[in-house]
């Protein structure tokens, strides 16, 4: 996860133990605003987090979130706000394998491998995962794309006067 994030909350999965760990917390007023900024929305009245941490293995975590925030969008016709609540829930999946200086290298140097499995989990090279960053990835992903207010349609104009006529218009009145 990058510093430049609106929000962080780390957390040190090196002191998870076997009953797991539940971790709520929520944006303040100032990190609020900077989200809405870093999210282009007009603004975040509220920005809620729940994450439930579990040890699947030593080296491998699983995470399950539920997200909720109430939200303020320009509507892409009238400009007006729109509001809106969202509650999202997702999960992930972590490994450990610590700094890429003790992976093995591939077999052939410059070779790259596909593998066709399906995606596994997420790899994590440090115990101190910042929670914030997967929330804050689910939450732009899961703004509308077009908010509008309801009952608002988008109508071009259409005057034909405005229209140039079309060349195959012009070839009928040559006949």
């Amino acid at each position: 996860m990058t510093s430049d994030l609106p929000l962080t909350h780390v957390y040190n999965l090196g002191r998870l133990g076997n009953a797991g760990d539940l971790v709520t917390f929520a944006a303040k007023d100032a990190e609020r605003a900077l989200i809405a900024k870093w999210s282009g929305i007009v603004s975040l009245e509220t920005f809620e987090a729940r994450v439930e941490i579990a040890k699947l293995a030593p080296n491998r975590f699983g995470l399950s979130f539920l997200l909720t925030a109430e939200v303020t969008q320009a509507c892409v016709v009238t400009l007006e706000p729109v509001k809106s609540r969202m509650e999202r829930r997702f999960n992930r999946e972590l490994q450990f394998h610590g700094p890429a200086r003790h992976r093995q290298a591939p077999a052939e140097p410059g070779e790259l491998v596909l593998d066709s499995e399906e995606e596994g989990p997420e790899e994590i090279e440090s115990l101190h995962y910042d929670l914030a960053g997967p929330v804050l990835e689910e939450f732009v992903l899961s703004l509308e794309p077009y908010p509008r207010c309801p009952g608002v349609e988008f109508s071009p104009k259409t005057d034909k006067q405005d229209r140039p006529d079309s060349p195959f218009a012009v070839l009928k009145e040559l006949k």
